[in-house]
């Protein structure tokens, strides 16, 4: 396998597109240090692993010595991403966005190689801009083609109300392109509307257009939705090794390939092997634990990975309870809240379908007891241990 072909084929790991297809291998042809950037809104202080598919392969252009800008979207922070929502999102503040940029340095650097990562901030030439600058820059594009992008086509179909300065965010986050003078953009799918305009403006500003690659976006915990926070069906690159290690052996056997393909730094002929492995009957949990190492002792040491396993069998294989479960104080009134609700308030579940649902499938235990009452209520001055699943922990006091 030639240079370029063994370069193509890591690259190529876990991507859903390039576009143009065939201009990333024209781009390495030319034998030079390509310029690759991938930006991240500072819009919650942590990062998870949904992140790292991009990060990850962000590692892959370092190592195959090309230069990677990890941008902080500081001032598009404060517009607020619309990719995505049905409605308009809240902009963060200015103080929010730079608390939550400043963890971001922290973090990045468990997976990218600090002595190749440029760390940028896009404020440095939007404040610059100014009001004439941004109203050259909106000159560049249209209305028609901002409404081809989904999420606005749908919410003027339904007459939903869409925000002037949403527009302006695809039109900034393709100006830094410009700006760096990309010649890779790395994106999540959902940002493919985002990453080809990037395209158009560099044509506009006499540029030539970066390759967009698309990376699939990684789903949580739940195996059916994206990977967040706010849903509680993440896996934090700062959690402990146990919570991590818990945490991803609780995902589905099926899921676990999914995982394999996007966080794994395992070559895809690697994988193969484990999935043929499975197929002959080895235990897809032994599997599993191969990849729960791997991820621990990426984002701390093969010693805590080691002890993590250890923690894990003894507390959960062999019945066990953790020692660290968290404690939460609840204002649950006078009288007193339906269990569905608190594993909903306390963040056990992601929803209260979630857990009504786990309720009544008996996947629910109140002080190690299982339930399937949804009616149950937790009363004020009650102090309990509820469990979801094998895995997911929490004690709760209640007040009135």
């Amino acid at each position: 396998m030639g240079l370029i072909a063994n370069d193509l084929s890591i690259l190529r790991k876990g991507i859903d597109e390039i576009l143009p297809e065939g201009e990333l291998e024209a781009r390495l042809a030319l034998n030079k240090r390509l310029r690759v950037k991938a930006g991240f809104d500072p819009t919650a202080p942590d990062l998870h692993l949904g992140h790292t598919v991009l990060l990850n392969k962000m590692r892959q252009f370092q190592d195959l010595g090309h230069e990677v800008i990890f941008l902080i979207g500081d001032f598009t922070g404060m517009i607020g991403d619309p990719t995505g929502k049905s409605a308009t999102r809240p902009a963060l503040t200015q103080e929010e966005v730079k608390e939550n940029a400043r963890t971001y340095e922290q973090q990045i650097y468990k997976i990218l190689d600090p002595e190749k990562t440029i760390i940028m901030f896009n404020s440095t030439w939007m404040d610059k801009l100014g009001a004439a600058g941004m109203i050259q820059l909106a000159s560049k594009h249209t209305v028609a083609r901002m409404l081809e992008r989904d999420d606005f086509h749908k919410r003027y179909s339904e007459g939903r109300p869409i925000a002037i300065h949403e527009f302006l965010y695809p039109l900034i986050q393709g100006y830094d392109s410009v700006a760096l003078k990309a010649d890779i953009e790395l994106g999540g799918t959902d940002q493919k509307f985002n990453l080809l305009v990037g395209r158009e403006m560099q044509k506009a500003y006499g540029q030539e257009p970066q390759v967009v690659m698309t990376m699939p976006i990684l789903e949580g915990l739940d195996g059916s939705q994206k990977m967040s926070k706010s849903l509680n069906n993440y896996i934090g690159v700062n959690e402990s090794p146990d919570s991590m290690f818990g945490k991803i052996m609780s995902i589905s056997d099926k899921l676990m390939w999914r995982y394999f393909e996007l966080l794994s730094f395992r070559p895809p002929w690697e994988i193969a092997a484990l999935r043929e492995q499975v197929r002959n009957d080895r235990n897809p949990r032994d599997v599993k634990f191969e990849l729960a190492m791997e991820i621990v002792s990426r984002f701390h040491s093969s010693k805590s990975a080691e002890k993590a396993k250890a923690a894990f069998i003894e507390q959960f294989q062999r019945g066990g309870v953790p020692d660290d479960i968290p404690t939460i104080d609840l204002v649950v009134g006078m009288d007193g809240m339906p269990l569905p609700n608190v594993l909903k308030a306390i963040g056990l579940c992601a929803s209260t379908s979630e857990a009504i649902r786990m309720v009544r499938q008996r996947a629910v235990r109140v002080d190690g007891a299982r339930v399937d009452d949804v009616g149950l209520h937790i009363n004020g001055g009650a102090e309990v241990l509820l469990q979801v699943g094998k895995h997911r922990f929490s004690r709760v006091r209640a007040s009135k």
